[in-house]
């Protein structure tokens, strides 16, 4: 049996319980639940872009309180904890000017925005990671929420891959 015939036909529950890992929006789940069975994997996971992309702010500001911050070393044994370890992999050669800087740029958008800064870590460099920090700065909040909200997606997606393949 397949990861994703077993995420088809797992009890409801359980499938929210391994979706929250992926998106800790409770709508996010949710959703995805209800649309039982999927075919295959690409059409799970464009349904969970759909839907991440779709959440309102207050599910978004839910899921971004389960993500840990760029550079910051991720404990724990969760499903979450794991994958943001994965994701964040590439920080682990980040020289001490480039950390220091994240480190910074994470204080200044917290002020800022009044959140983390959300950025899909998987397949980034920590010196892109910071430019788009410092890009993203400059953001007027509507176009902030935008691409946390894309970001949120993109990280949803891959998650949801992993889960299923």
């Amino acid at each position: 049996m397949s990861r994703l015939d077993e995420f088809n036909s797992e009890p409801a529950d359980a499938a929210v319980e391994q979706l929250r890992c992926c998106n800790a929006a409770p709508r996010f789940a949710a959703e995805l639940v209800t649309g039982r069975p999927f075919p295959d994997a690409d059409t799970l996971v464009r349904r969970a872009g759909e839907v991440a992309r779709s959440l309102p702010w207050d599910e978004v500001q839910l899921a971004l309180a389960a993500h840990p911050r760029i550079g910051d070393r991720v404990e724990g044994s969760s499903a979450e904890a794991a994958a943001s370890r994965r994701e964040q992999g590439s920080m682990g050669g980040a020289d001490d000017d480039t950390r220091a800087a994240i480190v910074e740029g994470n204080r200044a958008y917290e002020e800022r925005f009044g959140h983390v800064y959300l950025i899909r870590a998987a397949g980034r460099s920590p010196e892109e990671m910071l430019g788009e920090l410092r890009r993203r700065l400059g953001n007027d909040a509507d176009a902030e929420r935008a691409e946390v909200v894309e970001q949120l997606a993109q990280i949803t997606e891959l998650r949801v891959r992993e889960l299923v393949s």
